[in-house]
């Protein structure tokens, strides 16, 4: 099986289309590339990241350095760089099984996702043939360290508005850089810098910035509550002359270069954080395993396998959902190489088509992993408050991915909005599938009539109230919409938890198995519930009296289920997990 078979999409179709399971990427239809990467990463972890996890969480950063520079050694540092430039030049599915494969220990995949990732990217995107063939070998090797300078003091979410300066020179041979960059990962110790300023003050743009060069200063280390063995530091651009060859892409056109990578970088979390979740529910199913109260290990309590059983299910979801989007995008690629002068260019597109769908993920995997190691500190009881148990450092590193790659606040109005824009360029037919909705509900009950399982029935109906709620909500504000975020960020919720439905239902028909078929009808009803809440608080917002009574009764008729029994479910899923020791399926 491989992404050539996989259906091609358009981002946001999901809630047009119906898919069969065949036509979605799983981790089941790993190639024996996919699963060799992935062997090879495992092993790295084991002999090179997991016995230095001390001394990475404690700041020796230097460990970290060497350790990186070893991972490059096995190609991992270089996954999708074509091999002219010293890379492995897989797909995107095999760089994702490197990230989560590398994800356990939150400090050196902080180092490892910002060379790799942001660190990288840029050049190989939007480089010229020069400018990859004088760094790109450097970055594969490690023998250059990259870092990614974007957000400032004043200027986070808000990258627009950047004030770090550029000025061209008389002789017209050099910009000279002026301004102070902050949260820059890897900024102790990178040599390569992709840095954003304003030309003129105006003109947003990228520059490769080098280390050596004079003027440009790393500020000290920040102190952080988590990822504490990973470097953060603001940089400092004093005067900084960097030659016109270094302009990264065109004048005035920074914001294509962000944008696009930050899309990326979002895709990219989803499997750093379900690397995150399956290390966390490992160890703390091992914990209440040995952990013992009233005379038996707390593993026996029900409350404790609620949990270990909840924390799989929200897991699942985001594994489904991750996997899916990345065959999307590999499928896009299907059949293309780095060999063709235009591959960056196509690669950039198929991942801006499935932009709302990256935010997707980036915000749904990171409130997962939030959710697990919670949990996890809550079974481990005061030992989890301990700095000594490994879940309490991944609480505290969890909790940067909410902010990471756009704020999930910001992904959530980024998603719908993008969405809307490729309705009202007609790329998208919402407004068509809204009519069509109105009609059939209008008609009255009989739209209700569907023979097909209750799973897909529930599938089908979640993607009908997104479009319902879509509806009532541009009805009150038509293009004044993109202004209400409260009710941009319900609709997001909404079709994030009906796409997080149907990937996990499709997931589970194309592999079915006891445990996945238990969790997927947990987590369908239990979406499905969260979903008429969304919705019933944006029907309530855009809607009123006899209109909003309308709505909350085809509401209710779209949102009816027959309850599972979620209690045995959980108690069923939970046994399996302890009797493995991890994450099964």
């Amino acid at each position: 099986m491989t992404t050539s078979t996989i259906a091609q999409s358009k981002g946001g179709a999901f809630l047009l289309e119906s898919l069969t399971p065949d036509q979605i990427f799983t981790p089941e239809d790993f190639t024996a590339e996919h699963r060799s990467i992935a062997k090879t990463t495992d092993e790295f972890f084991r002999k090179e990241i997991a016995p230095n996890a001390e001394a990475i969480r404690h700041g020796e950063h230097p460990v970290c350095v060497q350790i990186f520079k070893k991972s490059a050694e096995l190609g991992l540092a270089a996954v999708v760089v074509p091999e002219e430039y010293g890379g492995m030049e897989m797909d995107l599915t095999s760089a994702m099984v490197v990230a989560e494969g590398i994800a356990a220990e939150g400090s050196y995949s902080a180092w490892h996702g910002a060379h790799t990732g942001i660190g990288t990217l840029p050049l190989l995107m939007f480089g010229t043939p020069e400018q990859k063939k004088k760094y790109l070998p450097k970055l594969a090797s490690a023998e250059l360290l990259a870092a990614y300078c974007l957000s400032e003091p004043q200027a986070g979410s808000d990258a627009m508005a950047a004030r770090t300066r550029a000025d061209l020179s008389e002789d017209g041979t050099h910009y000279v850089l002026n301004g102070q960059k902050m949260w820059i990962t890897n900024g102790g110790y990178a040599d390569f810098f992709t840095v954003f300023a304003k030309v003129g003050g105006e003109k947003f743009t990228a520059f490769l910035v080098e280390r050596a060069y004079p003027g440009v200063n790393p500020g000290a280390e920040e102190k952080k509550m988590g990822i504490k063995g990973s470097s953060t530091t603001a940089i400092y651009l004093d005067n900084v002359k960097v030659p016109v060859e270094n302009v990264l892409g065109e004048i005035g056109r920074g914001h294509i270069i962000a944008f696009n990578i930050l899309n990326l970088g979002r895709l990219k979390l989803g499997p750093f954080a379900v690397g995150g979740c399956k290390a966390v529910l490992a160890t703390s199913i091992h914990y209440a395993q040995e952990r013992k109260a009233f005379g038996k290990p707390i593993a026996d309590f029900g409350m404790m396998q609620h949990k270990l059983a909840e924390m799989a299910i929200r897991l699942y979801a985001a594994e489904s959902m991750a996997y899916r989007v990345v065959g999307m995008i590999d499928a896009m690629l299907a059949g293309h190489t780095w060999k063709e002068s235009d591959y960056a260019k196509r690669m950039l597109k198929s991942v801006e088509e499935f932009a709302a769908e990256c935010s997707f993920i980036k915000v749904a995997a990171s409130e997962a992993l939030d959710y697990i190691v919670d949990e996890g500190v809550q079974i481990h009881g005061g030992y989890g408050f301990h700095q000594d148990y490994a879940v309490e450092h991944a609480y505290r590193d969890s909790r940067i991915n909410r902010i990471f790659e756009g704020t999930n606040e910001i992904n959530r109005m980024l998603a719908t909005g993008w969405l809307l824009k490729k309705a009202q360029k007609g790329e998208l037919a919402l407004v068509e599938a809204v009519k069509k909705l109105t009609a059939e509900v209008m008609a009255g009950p009989s739209f209700e009539t569907d023979n097909s399982s209750p799973e897909a029935k529930l599938v089908r109906n979640a993607k009908k109230v997104a479009l319902l709620t879509l509806g009532v909500a541009y009805q009150k504000y038509l293009a004044a919409l993109d202004q209400q975020q409260e009710v941009l960020a319900g609709l997001s919720d909404i079709m994030m938890a009906a796409f997080a439905m149907e990937s996990t239902y499709l997931r589970t028909e194309k592999n079915r198995s006891t445990q996945k078929s238990e969790m997927t009808a947990v987590f369908l009803r239990e979406s499905m519930e969260q979903i008429e809440g969304f919705a019933r608080g944006i029907m309530a917002n855009c809607s009123e009296g006899d209109a909003l009574r309308m709505n909350l009764t085809i509401l209710k008729r779209l949102t009816k289920h027959e309850p599972v029994d979620s209690i045995g479910l959980r108690r069923s899923v939970a046994a399996r997990l302890i009797a493995a020791g991890k994450y099964v399926l």
